[in-house]
């Protein structure tokens, strides 16, 4: 599982913040191998049941566009997230790719995009700000 800045910065509001991740930190882009397809389903079926509980009121898929873009888990398992949703629940989906079917069924949509990112001119990740 990877050490994002994300991750490393939510630790600091674990006594009001969970995290978990179901993603194993190596597979990046092409095609998934059966174990990142297994340990997404585990992912999925941890949302199914958080979502029917009633110890959170939000709950984010962080990269499941991406996740569902590669074939990890189906666009299906999203929307049906998305309408089986009990309406005292906020979801949040996240990643690029998302389907024209979940952009469609979805409340809200944002896409962002750089414009202009020192990226582009060799800057690595900064540590403390995307490291």
């Amino acid at each position: 599982m990877g050490e994002y800045s994300e991750i490393k910065a939510l630790k600091r509001f674990s006594d009001l913040i969970t995290v978990e991740q179901f993603g194993l930190g190596r597979f990046v882009d092409g095609k998934p191998r059966p174990e990142d397809i297994a340990s997404a389903q585990r992912g999925l079926k941890r949302v199914e049941a958080i979502m029917a509980a009633d110890e959170y009121t939000v709950v984010i898929l962080e990269e499941a566009n991406v996740a569902a873009n590669y074939g990890l888990i189906r666009v299906q398992d999203i929307l049906d997230l998305i309408i089986n949703k009990p309406h005292d629940k906020e979801l949040v989906i996240t990643g690029r790719h998302a389907s024209p079917r979940i952009i469609d069924k979805a409340d809200l949509v944002t896409e962002m995009k750089p414009v202009k990112h020192y990226y582009e001119k060799g800057v690595a990740a900064r540590i403390g700000i995307e490291k």
